[in-house]
């Protein structure tokens, strides 16, 4: 199913946040690049992985509604992490309190809850993959093995 709604405005990578206040994401170093990132995303990269997430996202135009109501787009971020020689990212969702913060009245279920969150996180994915793929030239800054995170 392809979401048929226009392509967002990008966010504003936060430049004064660091990568590990976010709980979801797990970064070494502070060379974030994000006034990089931000051109590529100006440059088409923010666009083309839009679209391409829009034509196999399983959101609705209702849960999209959602999403543009609360402005969630707005709270993405985007960051390079140079120790994994990736870019990393922060993706909004909806809290697990939603029902007692009533936040939005077209919220009725954690399905809806659930595939927003879902849908917002595969997003941000498609954008580190096109940012990475299409429009990204970097590598990772050498690292000593023993300097590698045990697994």
């Amino acid at each position: 199913m392809t979401l048929d709604v226009p392509v967002p405005d990008r966010p504003q990578l936060t430049s004064g946040v660091g990568a590990e206040a976010y709980d979801d994401v797990d970064v070494q170093g502070d060379e974030y690049r994000r006034d990089e990132l931000a051109d590529a995303l100006d440059d088409g990269a923010w666009a083309d992985a839009f679209e391409e997430w829009a034509r196999e996202t399983p959101l609705t135009e209702s849960t999209w509604a959602i999403v543009t109501d609360l402005d969630l787009v707005a709270e993405f971020d985007f960051f390079w992490d140079s120790f994994a020689g990736r870019v990393g990212y922060h993706a909004p969702g909806l809290p697990e309190d939603w029902r007692e913060r009533e936040i939005h009245p077209d919220i009725e279920s954690w399905e809806t809850v659930s595939s927003i969150n879902a849908g917002l996180t595969e997003f941000g994915q498609v954008v580190c993959d096109v940012l990475a793929d299409e429009y990204l030239d970097w590598e990772a800054e050498e690292v000593d093995a023993g300097d590698l995170p045990d697994f």
